[in-house]
């Protein structure tokens, strides 16, 4: 299945019919699909190879070395998670995983700063950390204006999200999925699930795998171009909009036989908002063919619960 493919520039252009037609796509692609690939998406090429150059050598660190960046106590929200730790919700097979999260760096005295906990300094690959930051603050600029664009097709004022996003408690993850060394017990690497977060950018892949559940419930295989980042709506978004916006079911595959032998690497750059936003469901959304779906929560308490129920936190 090709994902619907927006332009970020369209939205950038400066160009008000551009401008319109892009909030259009994207909005009737978030309601039907859920993802869209985006071209243009400004997050530069030297950061995404560098990026993966650095990820791919963390992860073939010894996994003695490794555990030195797991930090007991924060649900896998910063460092580094070994292999079978988090699973789906509602099942109990284990991830065919391993992870490292890196999250917020608060700049401005900002009182949220508090909230968060540091980020875990990789001695062993010196580039790493650096190589993350600067891919965070890509990805956010990316995602902020693709949230801009949402806002609009929501008829809410372009800039409604700015402020829940500024200093929000967005994660980048590293994700290595090991080669397959026996009989796997499931032919899934990362079972279905959707997003806990308003929206999902994912760089790349190293390899095939990412499936998406379409409205004929039937898995397909999502493909973009090398250029393009794929964008999915998460569970927040559709829950502050009633299920207006889509948040879809997605896998990864385990890849065929003979391609067992290789690893599979993938950075997704999960977008939340400051703790404090509602998510309440917005009025406009809400009407007699569309009940209010969800009680009102805030995205902190959200979280919380939805880090439970995938085994992250106790």
């Amino acid at each position: 299945m090709s994902i619907p493919v927006v332009d970020l520039a369209d939205f950038l252009s400066g160009d008000p019919t551009r401008k319109k037609q892009f909030v259009a796509q994207l909005g009737k692609a978030y309601e039907e699909v859920g993802f869209v690939a985006v071209k243009n998406h400004g997050i530069p090429d030297d950061v995404i190879a560098d990026l993966y150059k650095y990820v791919q050598q963390f992860f073939s660190l010894p996994l003695e070395k490794k555990r030195n960046y797991e930090v007991p106590g924060l649900a896998g929200q910063r460092g580094y998670t070994s292999f079978g730790k988090e699973h789906a919700k509602g099942s109990d097979a284990p991830d065919l995983k391993e992870f490292y999260q890196h999250g917020q760096i608060v700049e401005d005295n900002d009182p949220v700063k508090s909230e968060y906990p540091d980020n875990v300094k990789i001695g062993d690959v010196e580039p790493f950390s650096p190589t993350m930051n600067k891919a965070y603050k890509a990805f956010e600029k990316s995602g902020k204006a693709l949230l801009q664009a949402i806002a609009l097709y929501l008829g809410l004022g372009e800039y409604f999200f700015d402020k829940h996003i500024h200093n929000g408690n967005s994660i980048l993850r590293a994700i290595h999925y090991p080669p397959i060394t026996s009989e796997p017990k499931s032919a899934i690497r990362a079972e279905q699930h959707e997003d806990i977060n308003l929206i999902t950018l994912l760089v790349g892949a190293s390899a095939g795998g990412l499936q998406i559940l379409n409205k004929k419930d039937e898995w397909v295989e999502a493909v973009s171009e090398s250029d393009q980042i794929v964008v999915n709506v998460g569970d927040m978004l559709q829950r502050f909009t009633n299920n207006k916006l889509k948040s879809t079911t997605h896998r990864v595959v385990n890849p065929p036989r003979e391609f067992w032998h290789t690893s599979r690497f993938s950075i997704p750059f999960f977008l939340h908002p400051r703790s404090e936003m509602s998510l309440a469901c917005l009025e406009s959304c809400v009407d007699e063919k569309h009940p209010k779906a969800y009680p009102d929560a805030t995205a902190g308490e959200y979280l919380d619960e939805r880090l439970r129920e995938i085994g992250l936190k106790k």
